[in-house]
């Protein structure tokens, strides 16, 4: 660790560390100049403590499928293939049109464009059918439910969030996290920080047993205690999709930028994973896979109305 560096590790008080639920920070503090002649720069500001500053980071964090449930927005995802040696093999490019759908935590991508090439009207408008169909049936159970069933419902939605909070408090228990240092991204000032998790801990939660095979830096907007960037490591395979039969291999990079939308919320700008991929025995090369999300608009009725209508964007 760099000197002058601020720790936190699961050495604490065990109600302090359950309130935390993320292991990264915002930084950069300009060092201000004397105004008399001659005088030398200020030092810089000594970096935060990591327990108090974590603490607040934890109050505002919320999972992006979460937030993203409120938005309307636009995702481009560009997957390209490469053999052994880096050459490109091939490269598709997708755009949707992604609402939030009926159940809560969820949303719908629709697909409207492949390669540059609109989806044709007709394929569009099954696709809708479809959506629809599965909406007005969860609308029907859902107004046909009984009061046993509505229980059951939305104890099933509150259990959801816990498992969210679980998730997050339980990343402070795993992980050695050390603030590191200060940088300014876009202009904000931000707090860095490195997470590494802690060899033995055996997580409780599905979300821990992912994190427990990650590592690496966060930067975190230091006045807003939001995660702004991400840049992690693959530890060890991880299996994905159904039965676990895609695995992503050892050393993989994952990479999340967020930015602060409409001056109310902070919301994922990019994403990339770039490495290595295996489906049962057979190496299907190198993956970089890179999103890109955009023109945010906050959900309501009217958005509601206009899936279907939608003018399609542009490819770049």
């Amino acid at each position: 660790m760099t000197r002058g560096a601020s720790r936190f590790s699961p050495a604490m008080p065990p109600a302090a560390r359950a309130r935390f639920p993320v292991r990264f920070l915002p930084l950069l503090a300009l060092a201000a100049t004397a105004p008399v002649a001659f005088a030398a720069e200020a030092p810089p500001a000594p970096l935060p403590e990591a327990r108090p500053f974590l603490e607040a980071v934890r109050e505002r964090l919320h999972t992006d499928e979460t937030l993203l449930s409120a938005y309307t927005f636009t995702e481009r995802h560009v997957q390209t293939k490469l053999d052994g040696k880096g050459k490109v093999k091939s490269t598709r490019t997708e755009v949707y049109e992604v609402y939030p759908s009926s159940k809560p935590g969820r949303i719908y991508r629709r697909l409207v464009m492949v390669d540059g090439k609109p989806v044709s009207d007709k394929d569009l408008a099954e696709e809708d059918r479809k959506h629809e169909e599965k909406m007005e049936k969860k609308r029907a159970e859902r107004e046909n439910e009984t009061p046993e069933q509505t229980r059951l419902r939305e104890e099933k939605e509150a259990e959801t969030l816990r498992a969210e909070r679980d998730v997050v408090d339980e990343l402070f228990k795993m992980d050695d996290i050390a603030v590191a240092g200060r940088e300014t991204i876009d202009g904000r000032p931000t707090i860095l920080v490195t997470f590494r998790p802690h060899s033995g801990y055996k997580p409780q939660t599905k979300g821990g047993k992912i994190l427990q095979k990650v590592a690496g830096k966060a930067w975190i907007d230091e006045n807003e205690k939001q995660l702004v960037r991400i840049d992690a490591e693959l530890l060890d395979p991880l299996p994905v999709g159904p039965a676990g039969i895609f695995r992503l291999q050892k050393g993989a990079h994952a990479f999340f930028v967020r930015r602060r939308v409409n001056d109310e919320v902070w919301l994922p700008a990019e994403a990339r994973f770039v490495g290595a991929a295996k489906v049962l025995l057979f190496v299907l090369g190198r993956l970089d896979a890179h999103s890109f999300y955009s023109d945010y608009r906050k959900f309501s009725v009217s958005t509601s109305e206009e899936v279907g209508s939608v003018d399609k964007p542009n490819s770049n």
